[in-house]
């Protein structure tokens, strides 16, 4: 069985949000595309409160994109984004969500950052979507989504923890920076991830 992983694709990381991924809008034609080809589909959704430490704007004399130390792990101080309850985190108008059967919040403990949509980044709690996928009897997943150096290099690096065989389609994901995805790239490549373009899932 195979899974479809739709990864942030929320309006704060779409152009004009908070912390726009360059062309990130220029997935949604394919990722909708995609979604006739899986039997499940779930979506991850950033979702963090209005204090979540890993906004610079809750550490005095620090700047957005520094890194700092956030109980014991380094983290990137972001732009507010994705906070609960706002249109920034909220799904794209564009995006297809009829098919998407579960969706997993992620990021809602203010004290540690989440960018895998299973674990948080010192990976103390998770949440929940390896054991729905397995109930599922899912054993292939394909990830698509934002931001491909971050967020969904993070979730395809749990997802082949967790046991399963992983997809990284190329063309459905959008990076923060060139460099941080073809490093993204190439590690997850060396770790076994399949790195596939969509169109040849569409002409199965």
């Amino acid at each position: 069985m195979r899974a479809l992983l739709l990864i942030d694709i929320q309006n704060d990381f779409l152009p004009g949000g908070a912390l726009a991924v360059p062309e990130g809008d220029a997935i949604l034609p394919v990722v909708n595309r995609l979604q006739s080809q899986f039997d499940v589909i779930v979506a991850t959704q950033d979702w963090h409160p209005p204090q979540h430490k890993s906004f610079a704007s809750q550490h005095e004399d620090k700047n957005v994109f520094e890194v700092t130390d956030l109980n014991g792990l380094e983290q990137v101080l972001w732009p507010d984004h994705c906070v609960q309850g706002t249109l920034g985190a909220e799904f794209s108008a564009e995006l297809e969500q009829n098919r998407i059967e579960a969706i997993f919040r992620k990021g809602t403990d203010p004290e540690v950052d989440s960018y895998s949509g299973f674990f948080d980044n010192g990976h103390r709690k998770n949440t929940a979507l390896a054991g729905y996928l397995r109930a599922k009897g899912v054993t292939e997943v394909y990830l698509a989504g934002l931001a491909a150096d971050f967020c969904v290099y993070f979730s395809a690096k749990d997802a082949l923890a967790e046991g399963f065989k992983v997809y990284y389609l190329e063309d459905a994901v959008r990076a923060i920076s060139a460099e941080g995805f073809e490093k993204a790239k190439t590690d997850l490549a060396e770790r076994g991830v399949q790195l596939v373009p969509s169109h040849t899932l569409l002409l199965q």
